[in-house]
Parts: structure tokens; sequence; C-alpha cells
């Protein structure tokens, strides 16, 4: 007895080819019909609406945009005349000082009283003032313009020429300072000055 399996018809043969399946009769797609007028102005209608709403939403955006722009605008503006309104007592009190007859001592205290009271104005608004006399030198808040010899240790800031100011954290500008390179180098005299490039 054969392995091969037996077909009613015979047994099969290897070199056959394939029999071709049958074609489906009665499933051609029938032509769409035309759509009607009533759906193409229905569509047409809907189109319109969606254009129009894309429409308003773009000249909406483009308003909030000119709206917000105006806003921060005004809100720079408002911030820049609270500070100048702030500082108009002080043109007052300078114009005062300037015209003022009397000794020299008095002329000093009120230009002092002057000075306090627009430092007292700009620390309002949030300026802080750095004066890092005897403080190490820090070269993200500190300018060195020289180094000179000191009874202070070395990189410690021997004399400030001008204080540094910065604003909510932001350096507006650096102190310009002088720092120590210690004492008792071989070859310099005490209190000699080198600039620092």
């Amino acid at each position: 007895m054969s392995d091969e399996p037996i077909d009613q018809d015979g047994p099969a043969d290897p070199q056959a080819e394939p029999a071709a399946a049958p074609e489906p009769r009665g499933l051609e797609l029938a032509p769409e019909p035309p759509p009607s007028p009533e759906m193409v102005e229905s569509l047409r209608r809907e189109r319109d609406e969606l254009r129009d709403q894309v429409l308003r939403r773009r000249a909406e955006f483009e308003n909030y945009k000119k709206r917000v722009e105006r806003e921060r605008q005004q809100l720079g503006q408002e911030a820049v005349a609270d500070l100048l309104k702030a500082l108009v007592p002080t043109l007052d009190h300078l114009d005062l000082a300037v015209g003022a007859e009397g000794p020299e001592g008095t002329l000093r205290e009120g230009l002092g009283l002057i000075r306090r009271g627009l430092l007292g104005t700009l620390e309002g608004r949030g300026l802080t003032v750095d004066d890092p006399l005897g403080q190490p030198f820090d070269p993200e808040r500190h300018q060195a313009v020289s180094h000179e010899e000191s009874a202070l240790p070395e990189g410690r800031v021997v004399r400030v020429l001008a204080r540094g100011f910065a604003w909510r954290e932001r350096l507006l500008r650096p102190a310009l300072v002088v720092v120590s390179r210690g004492s008792g180098l071989a070859g310099g005299d005490s209190g000699t000055t080198t600039a620092v490039n």
C-alpha cells in the first residue's frame, strides 16, 4: 500500500497546475448615482459655514495677539511711569540743595538725605547694592581693576572703587574692586598697584 493520499479522482499529480478559482458572478459594482441638487447645496452650505468659522477663529486669534502686545507695552510703560513718579521728589530736593545758601556742612548733610531717599526708592523697587569690602573676590559679581599687597588674605577685596548693583538677582553692574595679593611677596613694595586686563 502506498503512503500517497488518494483523491477520489485519482492520485495527486505534483506537476499539475492548480485549478483556477471560479470567477464570482453578479458582484459587479454599479456606478454611484450622481448626488442630488439638495445634497450638493447642503454640502456647500456646510463648507461655507466651516470656512466662516475658520476665518472668525483666525481673526479672534489675531485680535488676541494684538491685545496681549498692547497690554505688555502698557504694563512696561506703567512700570517706568511709576519709577519716574517716585524719583520726582528727589529732583525737587536736588533743586533745593543747588539753590541753598549756607555752610558747606549743611549742604553736605542735605545731599546725604537726598542720596538716602533716592536709594530707599530704588531699593523699594528691588535694587540691591553690593559693597564687597573685605569679602572674597567673586568674578561673577565683581570686576577686578588691579591687585594690591595688603594685610588681608589673598583674594579679598581691599578697596571698592564703585559699588555693584543688581535688580531681582539680575546683575546691572559689577562692583569695581582692588583685590589683595596678600603680603610679603618678594620684590614688591607695599602699596604697589598692578592693572589687571
